[in-house]
């Protein structure tokens, strides 16, 4: 791990090179590693957030694929993804994503799962935070856009308590056991709605920046597969 110098412009960050740690006195954000597929694997199979995402990597080792298909597109610069650590724990329990929809990032899309055993506990709050302002202050995102299903009250309520206003509905835009389903669409917009272009009020709050080897572009994960994890979430 190199470490990185905090300056006052941290736009200039290359995130790209290496994404940092984000770390407050309650849990981490750090780049995914291949060593987490077992336990993301598992968080993602469970019923309690499967039935909130679209078919998630079928084994151990697609997910491994999805870590790596992730450490290739963050060096490309159109998406970030963070693993969630617990204080006390090295293992990741979750996972942020921000997906680029314009260039630039000046518009992105947030997408996140937490294990069940963690809700109700404030790490998703505690986390979000980190992450919704490395996104302004670093990656200097704009807007930031989130959907969930109508009927995802903890998902809809993890949202609103962070900052996000809810825009509007997207009639059928989730499917679940052959069903179509309305999603809430929210949205976060810089300055305002949660975002405070400053990261968790402190420079301490970076802690490092991991240099992880970005793996040879090989076969892309499916597509459902790199969808999987853009739609539809549940937290707290």
């Amino acid at each position: 791990m190199a470490a990185l110098e905090i300056t006052d412009d941290r736009s200039e960050f290359d995130w790209r090179a290496g994404l940092p740690r984000l770390a407050n006195d309650r849990v981490l954000l750090r780049p995914l590693r291949r060593s987490d597929a077992p336990g993301l694997y598992r968080v993602v199979r469970s019923s309690e957030v499967a039935r909130q995402m679209w078919p998630p990597p079928n084994s151990v080792q697609a997910f491994e694929r999805f870590i790596e298909w992730t450490l290739t597109e963050g060096a490309s610069g159109q998406y970030v993804c963070f693993g969630i650590v617990p204080r006390g724990q090295t293992k990741a329990v979750g996972m942020f994503e921000l997906r680029q929809l314009q260039p630039r990032f000046f518009r992105a899309e947030l997408g996140f799962f937490l294990a069940s055993s963690w809700w109700g506990t404030g790490i998703f709050s505690s986390a979000a935070g980190l992450l919704l302002n490395f996104a302004t202050d670093v990656l200097r995102v704009h807007r930031i856009e989130a959907r969930t299903s109508i009927d995802n009250a903890r998902g809809n309520a993890a949202l609103r308590k962070i900052g996000a206003k809810q825009e509007g509905i997207l009639r059928g835009a989730f499917m679940r056991d052959g069903q179509y389903i309305d999603q809430n669409l929210w949205g976060f917009l810089a300055g305002c709605d949660g975002c405070t272009n400053a990261i968790a009020g402190s420079s301490g709050a970076i802690r490092g920046a991991e240099r992880l080897k970005v793996p040879a572009k090989g076969p892309r994960p499916s597509r459902a597969m790199r969808h999987t994890l853009l739609a539809d979430r549940d937290a707290r």
